[in-house]
This record gives C-alpha cells, structure tokens and sequence, in this order.
C-alpha cells in the first residue's frame, strides 16, 4: 500500500502546471513576470536591433526573482520590417515596429524549448493597446493556444493581461518602482531613441504612476 501510495505522488508530482514567461524586458512582461511569478523565462534574440538592452533587462528581473531563465538566438534579420530591423516598414504594416509574424515566432520558438522543459502554460505580456496588431489581440491567443496544445505537449497559451492597460497591469502585479525602471522599451537601439513608440509609450507610462 505504502509502494503505490508514493508511486501515485510520484505520478502526481510529473503532472504539476509548470509556467512559463516570454520576458523581453519591457515593463509588460516585467510586470506580468512579477504578477504571475513562473518557473521559468524566455528571452528571444531574433535579430531584432534592442535585442542586446532587452537580454540584460530580462536577466536582471529574472535574477532578482530567482527564475530559471534561458536565452535563445535565431538570426531572423532579414525577414523584419520597420523599427526593430535594418528594413523599411511594409506597406501593410499597421504601425512602425511592425514585424511580420514575430509573437508567432516567438512562442513557437519558446515552446520548441519549454516542451524539454515539461512546461504546461505559456504567458505572453500583451496588453490591451497591443491589439493595434492582429498578433496582439485576445483572438490571436485563443487561436495560437488552440494551435500549440492541439500538438504533443500541449502546451496552453496565455495572455492574463490582454484587457488591462499597461498602468493597470503595473499596479497589479505589485512590481516594485525600482525594478521597473530596469526596463528597456526602445525599438530601434540599446539606448533608448526617446523618439520610437516604445520610448514613448515608456515615458507616458511612468507620467501615469507619478514618476515623471
């Protein structure tokens, strides 16, 4: 009794929800990683020209956190558009840092290495503003998640801050000042341009909680 006791823990133990993070080192994904606390972080360079300010970002916030943190590299350079690469913006792109199927890469590149992982769950840290993208809104994530847990694995896909803002995510997730100003949200530079829309977006968010 006692032998098949400790082989259904065992069993039980192999099948626990084990989360995962896409941290680029934005204040999104920041405060989500703070909000959901997952067992381990992605940080994808795929050519995208901040990738450098985005990694130590990341292994800041994934340091001061205690995540298991694993960074992959795959050189997509020359298939960007707009901000994040050395290409003009296509004519269909619907802002300037628009890069063809990027959150589809990502998470499919992130779970290529979760599913040796024993990942369960995926979060990506899409806020409601992203939904200026067809890859940033809640119908895109319903449809990737169908998609990536249909296969073995079956992996869930999921974007717990899809319907708030930015400054809402921020205060829920309780992510301390100190650590969110560690983020790095230019898309054109490891500096930041102050110029590009995720420079602003950075600078209108700090306005909003008082830190300006």
């Amino acid at each position: 009794m006692i032998s098949q006791l400790q082989s259904t823990k065992h069993i039980g133990l192999l099948h626990q929800d084990k989360t995962a993070i896409l941290l680029s080192g934005g204040m999104d994904s920041i405060a989500l990683c703070f909000w959901k606390n997952p067992a381990v972080a992605f940080t994808i360079d795929y050519g995208q020209k901040p990738a450098k300010a985005e990694i130590h970002a990341a292994c800041q916030v994934a340091k001061y956190l205690n995540i298991e943190h694993h960074i992959i590299e795959l050189d997509c350079s020359e298939f960007g558009s707009g901000d994040m690469s050395r290409n003009k913006p296509l004519s269909l792109a619907p802002a300037t840092e628009w890069w063809p199927y990027r959150n589809q890469l990502l998470v499919t590149l992130a779970c290529m290495k979760g599913i040796n992982l024993g990942i369960t769950e995926l979060y990506i840290g899409s806020v409601k503003t992203d939904s200026l993208h067809s890859d940033g809104t809640k119908s895109f994530y319903q449809k990737i998640s169908d998609l990536i847990s249909y296969q073995e694995g079956k992996i869930i896909v999921g974007a717990p801050a899809i319907e708030l803002e930015t400054v809402d995510l921020i205060k829920k997730s309780g992510v301390p000042t100190s650590v969110l100003l560690w983020a790095h949200s230019c898309h054109t530079s490891n500096e930041p341009c102050m110029n590009c829309n995720g420079c602003k977006k950075y600078l209108h968010t700090l306005q909003q909680l008082g830190l300006d």
